[in-house]
């Protein structure tokens, strides 16, 4: 079955990008989303059904050479188990959502054939992920990772003869080649090391490793520190985080169930995947989970700021995602790593839906994306309003604080944003939690921002477009429906094994051994609340009546926690004022965008004009583009222009030319007075020449 999971997307590709004109462009599209809808629904029999138990599936032997022996296997295990659901699920809605968003698009001349070739990107796309997700071995992983990465560069520049479409795709081409260095480097090391890029075999050593160091650069380092570091700087670069974040909004130049599928379920994903996935590795690696916090919260807090003041619909979901990746990556680096999957899995229900529902309003308005031409579409525009309106509930975290019913009740965000920011009190990790609570004050500020500007007040810009504007038809609206049941309970239907009691969530992620008695429980539906929701702590860790949860060893599991990790079982009892803050900004974000939106809106371009440097220094981004461009990109195509107007073709043409034109023609014309045809002339040369050898054996002694 999972065989079957992870091959159907690539014949899906192969049919569509090769077999459309022996089938028809219409068939090649359903057969390609036919296969990515049997995927998910096997995807999902697995999950469900799956014991938590780790296991390897060999498809073929791969790699040999010296000691370097991989396999293309499947990981099977709680992780790769939910980003299988994540992964196929999104995917085939995207590609159903892809029949009514790509059915007409002006970027392409009459009776061109665009579609076969988009939705086998779609499914390629698709396929590398799952590659990457299943793999069990480095190698393998890596093949996955570039497979994205290529797919992703395909379809960002989808539409290539738009110039600002192609330089976005080189740019995430690029960008993550930067990561993709320090991810390579993390795998020679780990190689290096252990003399093997399996998991099993990597995580068996972790204990050790944390105990040796090795030379790199200019000192030595500590060995699992250096190389989980190496290996988050690849992650940096996939899930866009700071310093290599700048083409995640560059991406929004493809067509819009793209910028869905790289967002929610695919590509940004991967480095929280990773960094779960070498789990064993992060515990052992405590400076290397300092930075990923540090730079994780600042991450979630630089983007939230640019996200206040975007006006293109599709760039401020964008930069949303940043924050939200940056919540995931705090998770992760305080050691929870369940709870950073917990927010992977809700953020794909509603970000996909959000991407989706605002490619409804594009398509309803004639491709406008600009927020400011919109205003007065929620009568226009009614289905896509509550999937929006549902979308914004979800990511701004709406729910009831403080009251658990063996499960909080809240939207998907409520549930698993607000696990983030409480084990980042509990872990003591102070500037990242108040950096993550900032941080979504401006997640409620500008969410409402977008919903006010595009659903309420007057119609603004042009008034045919307005007049013209229409709902979306059903292959849109239908994908936007199923995701609105996850991102209403996705947050509380598995907040058991990804937040609940440590046992839960260790027989969750099969590293603790499943039992008779909680059998009808290991998937978090039991209404019965723990000690810790009436405020009784225990000193054990566990909520089993004082039974000691055994000590896991690394590889044990899907994800691993070291002895002394207890972010996870202090973050419930966190105090009351902790659980509650989410829930305040979030009401003041909204309060505040109704507001200056709603009730005056004039108030932004007077407050606009008023702070006039702080207002274009987040429009532009933080300036970072200008600061890149300044001290890589110009620099570059300075050295560039020397080397092609001085090396190539001053040195290399014109010592060519000079050569050709010069040289050569005067020694020939040299040789040619030699050639004077008279006999007398030859003789006195070899006369000559053999006085002159005569003299140089006489001289030498007839050596040689």
């Amino acid at each position: 079955m999972e065989t079957i999971i992870l091959f159907a997307p690539l014949v899906g590709a192969l049919l569509c990008g090769f077999g459309w004109k022996f089938i028809g462009e219409t068939t090649a599209q359903w057969v390609a989303t036919s296969l990515l809808f049997l995927a998910a629904i096997l995807s999902w029999i697995v999950f469900l059904t799956f014991d938590g138990t780790t296991e390897s599936i060999t498809i073929l032997r791969w790699i040999e050479s010296g000691t370097l022996s991989t396999d293309w296997a499947i990981r099977m295990d709680r992780l790769t188990a939910i980003m299988l659901i994540v992964i196929t699920t999104v995917s085939a809605l995207v590609h159903l959502y892809s029949f009514g968003y790509m059915a007409h698009d002006d970027h392409f001349a009459k009776g061109v054939s665009y579609r076969p070739r988009f939705f086998a990107y779609l499914s390629f796309f698709t396929f590398a992920m799952l590659m990457l997700v299943t793999s069990d071995n480095l190698i393998q992983m890596f093949f996955g990772w570039e497979g994205v990465g290529v797919a992703s560069y395909l379809l960002i520049g989808f539409y290539y003869k738009k110039p600002s479409a192609n330089a976005a795709a080189i740019k995430a081409f690029v960008v993550n080649r930067v990561g993709d260095f320090g991810f390579a480097l993390g795998i020679f090391g780990i190689y290096w090391v252990t003399d093997s890029v399996k998991f099993e075999d990597i995580f068996a050593m972790t204990p050790q490793l944390a105990e040796m160091t090795m030379p790199f650069l200019w000192a030595e380092w500590n060995v699992a520190n250096l190389l989980a570091f190496l290996l988050f700087v690849g992650a940096m670069g996939k899930s866009a985080q700071l310093l290599l974040h700048t083409w995640l909004p560059d991406a929004m130049e493809g067509p819009t169930p793209v910028s869905a599928l790289i967002h929610a379920a695919t590509m940004v994903t991967a480095g929280v995947f990773l960094v779960c996935r070498m789990s064993p590795l992060y515990e052992y690696a405590p400076e290397t989970q300092q930075f990923i916090v540090f730079l994780g919260a600042t991450t979630a807090f630089f983007a939230a700021t640019v996200g206040l003041v975007q006006n293109d619909i599709k760039r401020v979901i964008a930069y949303s995602t940043c924050s939200q990746l940056g919540y995931m990556f705090v998770a992760a680096g305080v050691g929870v790593y369940s709870v950073a999957m917990f927010h992977l899995l809700t953020h794909a229900f509603f970000k996909a839906m959000l991407f989706l529902g605002a490619g409804s309003v594009i398509h309803g308005m004639h491709h406008e994306q600009d927020m400011r031409n919109y205003g007065g579409l929620k009568d226009k525009m009614p289905y896509t309003f509550w999937a929006m309106m549902i979308g914004t509930l979800a990511i701004t975290g709406v729910g009831i604080p403080l009251l658990y019913i063996g499960f909080p009740i809240g939207f998907a965000g409520f549930v698993s944003k607000d696990a983030i920011i409480e084990s980042a009190f509990a872990a003591d990790a102070g500037y990242a939690f108040w950096m993550l609570v900032v941080a979504a004050f401006m997640t409620s500020f500008y969410s409402w921002r977008l919903m006010f500007l595009t659903f309420y007040g007057e119609p603004r810009g042009d008034k045919h477009t307005h007049e013209h504007a229409h709902e979306s038809p059903g292959t849109m609206l239908t994908p936007l429906a199923v995701l609105s049941v996850g991102a209403i309970f996705s947050g509380m239907v598995f907040y058991g094994p990804f937040f609940g009691s440590d046992e839960k969530v260790g027989k969750f992620f099969g590293y603790i051994e499943a039992t008779e008695k909680t059998e009808d429980t290991a998937m978090g539906f039991s209404l019965i609340a723990p000690a810790y929701a009436a405020g009784e702590e225990t000193d054990d860790h566990s909520d089993d009546g004082g039974k000691e949860t055994p000590i896991q060893q690394p590889g044990e599991g899907a994800i691993y926690h070291n002895p002394d990790n207890h972010v996870l079982h202090d973050a419930h009892y966190v105090p009351n004022w902790v659980k509650l803050s989410p829930f305040i900004v979030m009401v003041a974000g909204f309060a505040l965008a109704w507001l200056m939106y709603i009730r005056r809106p004039d108030l932004p371009a007077k407050l606009a004009e008023q702070q006039r440097p702080l207002y274009n220094f987040l429009l532009n981004k933080w300036y970072f583009d200008e600061l890149y461009d300044f001290v890589f990109v110009r620099p570059a195509i300075a050295i560039g222009n020397f080397l092609w107007k001085r090396g190539d073709m001053g040195v290399i043409d014109g010592g060519i030319n000079g050569l050709a034109m010069g040289v050569v023609p005067f020694f020939t014309r040299l040789l040619g007075r030699m050639q004077s045809g008279y006999i007398f002339t030859y003789a006195f040369a070899m006369v000559i020449g053999i006085a002159v050898l005569l003299t140089w054996v006489s001289l030498s002694g007839g050596a040689n």
